[in-house]
């Protein structure tokens, strides 16, 4: 099968192909559809043109207001009507949370995405525009997790909230010591992440009481993580790889549920 899976976030938006359980053909576009339209509408594209057709496409949104302009464009573009990711589908992982509703769709995509990948139990951290921290549990079930201010935020607050600090990337080697606002800032980004990270990994360690495994993704993991001493796959397609994922599961279901 091959499936368009579209991964709507606060930030950039993420379009690939799912196919034969691999992502591929990956594009991010920064400020999605509202920013940036027709880089979205040139990805779609992309992805119809290959040596076979689509069998149909997943979205997973955290930006509700551009859920209609993205059901518009796909449908225009691919001539789909997108298969929406919330916790009311058929997932491979039980949702064991008191409002199902307010789960965010990416962290669905990755709780599905990672027991497929790497079994259970799992703890899930997804370093975008917030740092979101996912548990599942032995028996496969979501319960919840941590949700915390992303690296954007921190450098988009600190720029528009302050009279001089500048905003910065997060990128290269942060300083031993920073010699300028802008080292002072990567370094204290650095540094605070892997700590803000430690402290919650320790945290579910001791809340849970078993094993996990320690998985890492978004844009931003690998930069965070480097050094941490933390034992992560850093796994950069797992929001996307885990909507293909969904879309699988919810497509068998409906098929074994066929008179």
């Amino acid at each position: 099968m091959n499936v368009a899976v579209i991964d709507v976030g606060n930030t950039s938006t993420g379009i690939a192909l799912y196919a034969r359980g691999k992502i591929s053909r990956v594009t991010h576009v920064k400020g999605g559809i509202v920013k940036n339209g027709k880089a979205c509408a040139d990805a779609l594209r992309g992805l119809a043109y290959g040596k076979a057709p689509l069998d149909g496409v997943v979205l997973a949104s955290v930006v509700p207001p551009a859920l209609a302009a993205w059901k518009r464009l796909v449908k225009r573009e691919l001539d789909f009507t997108p298969l929406v990711v919330d916790a009311t589908l058929p997932l491979p992982v039980a949702v064991d949370y008191p409002a199902p509703a307010t789960i965010g769709a990416d962290r669905l995509a990755d709780a599905a995405g990672g027991v497929a990948r790497y079994g259970a139990p799992l703890l899930i951290c997804d370093f975008g525009t917030a740092l979101t921290f996912d548990v599942v549990t032995p028996d496969r079930r979501y319960v919840g997790g941590a949700i915390c201010p992303g690296l954007p935020l921190m450098s988009d607050y600190l720029n528009e909230r302050t009279a001089k600090l500048p905003r910065v990337e997060f990128k290269g080697a942060a300083p031993k010591i920073g010699r300028s606002t802008e080292e002072a800032m990567r370094l204290g980004a650095a540094v605070g992440y892997r700590g803000m990270v430690r402290e919650l990994t320790a945290h579910f360690r001791r809340a849970l009481g078993y094993p996990f495994t320690l998985v890492a993704t978004g844009g931003y993991a690998r930069w965070a993580l480097k050094d941490s001493g933390l034992d992560f796959i850093i796994d950069p397609a797992l929001t996307l790889y885990g909507l293909g994922v969904i879309w699988e599961y919810s497509r068998q279901r409906e098929r074994s549920e066929t008179p």
